[in-house]
């Protein structure tokens, strides 16, 4: 075990289009926490343009670095070891912070941890809330839309996943489709909270099948067809569009859920402790997905976990603590760790 009283990890994040470094403590305390945002750079694409996303990564990463030892009054010499997201992601920007976190490494003689970008969200709630293993996890990002076993640190088995596009994905597609601009979750959200659910009636696609896959490529598309066919939309039709593709995307996620328990439960038959649905990644802070998973985990005895919304965007915090959390188990890595663009959480075990 690595044993010092209280560690402090710098962790660092730039799989996508967010520069982010953090320092945490091993008493789960965050001493600065540092997002440097590109949307601004996207926007006029309405979507990540990976080289624009790696360039900036670039110029932004040491900024971020500076700003987070400012902010948490610390020094180089302050930290124990350094975190980097390795995969997968834009391999750009995987790169960059990768390079960055083992030059880091080498140069104050600390040990480098390579983590997986999905496992910082899978380990996000024990962080925040003191989540024990075993625990069912769905992760829901712009890259990824997936049903986990979480058994233990490193353990994960995917019970289930999306067979085309991810939940962010399709939110900005459909954001997109409307000209409403980038990142569209955001816009869909508001837009929704003054729509009628229920005025077009979008398909599920394929949440009569007994397992936990989804699909989200139909639903983006019967959208598109739509706007087509409404032709010059008003502002009501954006809002109850927006609150109608909403509806049909968690009651996707509500019924698959219900399947996906029941592969946990499956695999974990003795669950004294253990019937928690942890939900996290990016498409996670959308509060009508939060809500309506909450109810349904009422409706059958679960607990339901979902980091703060903060937390559930990308940001260097899940990768410090997933840094914290190999650390602690003797799990370090040398110079030689590859950066990844595709990099499994089973690959892990």
């Amino acid at each position: 075990m690595f044993l010092v009283n209280n560690l402090k990890i710098l962790g660092l994040e730039s799989s996508c289009d967010d520069t982010a470094a953090a320092i945490i403590d091993s008493k789960h305390t965050i001493l600065s926490n540092v997002v440097i945002t590109q949307d601004q750079e996207h926007i006029l694409y309405q979507g990540v343009v990976p080289e624009i996303a790696a360039r900036s990564h670039l110029t932004n990463i040491k900024r971020a670095i500076d700003q987070t030892l400012i902010e948490s009054n610390l020094s180089f010499s302050d930290i124990d070891a350094i975190a980097a997201t390795c995969g997968p992601g834009l391999i750009g920007g995987v790169i960059v912070g990768s390079m960055y976190g083992k030059a880091l490494s080498s140069t104050l003689k600390k040990p480098f941890i390579a983590i997986n970008h999905l496992e910082g969200h899978a380990l996000t709630a024990r962080f925040t809330d003191n989540v024990d293993f075993p625990y069912l996890l769905l992760l829901v990002s712009g890259g990824h839309c997936q049903f986990v076993f979480v058994e233990s640190l490193g353990k994960y088995k995917i019970l289930g996943q999306t067979l085309d596009d991810a939940v962010g994905e399709a939110f900005d597609k459909v954001a997109k489709t409307m000209g409403l601009g980038f990142p569209g979750g955001p816009i869909i959200e508001r837009l929704a909270a003054n729509g009628n659910p229920y005025r077009f009636n979008f398909p599920r696609p394929i949440i009569n099948q007994k397992n936990s896959n989804m699909s989200f490529s139909g639903l983006k598309t019967a959208v598109k067809m739509q706007v087509d066919s409404l032709g010059n939309l008003q502002m009501q039709d954006m809002c109850d569009i927006a609150a109608s593709f909403q509806q049909a995307v968690c009651d996707v996620l509500v019924m698959k859920t219900k399947f996906a328990i029941k592969q946990y439960e499956e695999l974990c038959p003795k669950l004294s402790n253990g019937k928690k649905l942890v939900v996290s990644g990016g498409a996670a802070a959308n509060k009508q997905i939060r809500s309506n998973l909450n109810d349904l985990c009422l409706n059958i005895g679960y607990n339901f976990v979902a980091p703060p919304i903060k937390l559930c965007t990308d940001n260097a915090v899940m990768i410090a603590f997933a840094g914290l959390e190999r650390l602690r188990n003797d799990i370090i890595n040398d110079m030689s760790f590859c950066p990844r663009a595709r990099w499994s959480l089973e690959e892990l075990s």
